[in-house]
């Protein structure tokens, strides 16, 4: 017993004497440097649907970070609060890749430069009717996914959609 505890102390403090190197370490190899820190002050950009700054609202559409994108979850009902759509997966998936798409674009991102995608479903039969429409906004093919069935979504969503991507550089 006593020889554990004092293994599991001796690799917490060497643990925790590597850390600050770590931090070093990435300075050296080209951390964002403090001059170009978004308003968080950590290098992390929170942006609204149209690309500004966010406010202070629940949830962040738009998140940018060391060169990647964070896409919060999008439904058919974002940005169509009265929802007044008809009611089938593929009218739900084409408004859903639509939004994921802008705010890809808005990060500067493309399509094609979406790493993972976690689709939740309110309908596992609806999987194949997803796909279909999904495969038209990959057509060189798609990035890492995982499709979720799930009880519900807000909104009374078919779909939801959130997704990581990379962004992409200039010149």
């Amino acid at each position: 017993m006593f020889l554990s505890f004092t293994s599991r102390r001796g690799f917490a403090a060497r643990l925790a004497a590597i850390i600050p190197g770590l931090a070093a370490t990435g300075a050296v190899l080209g951390a964002t440097p403090a001059s170009a820190e978004s308003q968080t002050g950590s290098g992390v950009k929170k942006l609204d649907y149209e690309g500004k700054p966010a406010g202070t609202g629940f949830i962040t559409p738009l998140i940018l970070h060391n060169d990647t994108i964070y896409i919060a979850g999008q439904g058919a009902h974002s940005h169509d609060p009265k929802g007044e759509f008809p009611m089938d997966i593929d009218t739900h998936t084409k408004k859903v890749m639509d939004n994921v798409k802008t705010l890809v674009e808005t990060g500067g991102g493309t399509m094609d430069s979406i790493l993972q995608l976690t689709v939740f479903l309110t309908k596992i039969d609806d999987y194949d009717g997803m796909n279909k429409v999904f495969k038209t906004y990959f057509p060189n093919g798609g990035p890492a996914r995982t499709t979720v069935a799930v009880a519900a979504l807000p909104g009374n969503s078919l779909v939801e959609i959130n997704c990581i991507a990379a962004v992409v550089k200039k010149g």
